[in-house]
């Protein structure tokens, strides 16, 4: 069976390490505005030194070290972060996931930006890791959304790889994805989900050079099964089954598996750590959720002398 193409996939290289250091003097200014740290200033002496575990108060999976070390960096080039597990690491509560050692000033400083990173990549994490136990044992994958925090996509999208996700399209130019409000629009001028399909493959075909084109995922969404036939005849890649009970997603599998068993199928709409293990008994090839980006709750690190 031909293998369709698949989205550009997230890991840590120089690309998402610039993306963190253009943005940690930003962050940082939300604590020190244009000013300074004055508590820590007022209290803390200036040769002072310490060496203080970052420790995760829940079991999770973790995502961010090597974000929260640039960070660090930003603050102070004399900070030393120091990780004790790798990323993506499943940890138990009271886990020390790394040290931060350095001028007591500096860590105060960088302690609730650094902590901020990690809860909420880590929490990502967390959170895809439990869709991805729930589908075990299936052939189902799980994929993220767009739905995430503006300006932190990349880090979003990076966190549930560690969580061992997927990721779907990173944004609207790597990928063709005919949405519903794209179908209606396309309705208004006489074109159906097929046409739409057609139309799409036309277009990639004709714009782009031959290797942009064999990368292009071509997917559609559709909210019924009637339409899948005509549809997977169009030739897509994927295609989205929106918000389907689990009787028509089954019904979807074995519509693909007579007429284009190379075409992916795709479940999404309330994907939930609840509800994800049905679905994806349903023989769909994976499920796309946005469940870990908006969702799930942060890992509870903390800072401990």
């Amino acid at each position: 069976m031909p293998t369709p193409p698949d989205f550009h996939q997230s890991h840590w290289d120089e690309t998402l390490a610039h993306h963190v250091t253009a943005r940690a003097g930003e962050w940082l200014a939300e604590d020190l505005g244009h000013e300074c740290d004055w508590t820590t200033l007022a209290t803390v002496p200036a040769d002072a030194t310490a060496r203080l575990d970052v420790v995760a108060r829940r079991a999770g999976r973790i995502a961010g070290l090597p974000a929260a070390a640039i960070v660090s960096g930003v603050v102070d080039r004399r900070l030393t972060w120091t990780a004790a597990v790798a990323e993506g690491t499943a940890v138990e509560a009271g886990r020390v996931v790394a040290t931060l050692a350095g001028p007591t000033q500096s860590i105060l400083t960088a302690e609730r930006t650094v902590l901020n990173l990690l809860g909420r990549m880590s929490g990502v994490a967390t959170g895809t890791a439990r869709l991805v136990e729930a589908v075990a044992g299936t052939r189902c994958r799980v994929y993220d959304t767009r739905k995430t925090v503006p300006g932190w996509r990349l880090l979003d999208k990076y966190a549930a790889r560690m969580g061992g996700g997927w990721n779907h399209r990173h944004g609207l130019f790597d990928a063709v994805l005919i949405k519903d409000n794209h179908r209606a629009a396309l309705a208004a001028r006489g074109i159906d989900a097929a046409g739409a399909v057609a139309l799409a493959r036309r277009f990639v075909g004709g714009t782009f050079p031959p290797g942009r084109v064999a990368e292009m995922v071509v997917e559609i969404e559709i909210d019924s099964v009637a339409d899948l036939e005509a549809v997977l005849r169009a030739g897509p890649d994927v295609v989205l089954l929106d918000n389907m009970a689990l009787v028509d997603l089954a019904a979807a599998v074995a519509i693909r598996d007579r007429i284009r068993p190379e075409t992916a199928l795709e479940a999404s709409g309330g994907i939930r750590p609840d509800s994800v293990g049905a679905v994806a008994r349903t023989g769909v090839d994976r499920v796309s959720s946005g469940w870990p980006t908006h969702d799930a709750p942060w890992l509870d690190v903390a800072l401990d002398w």
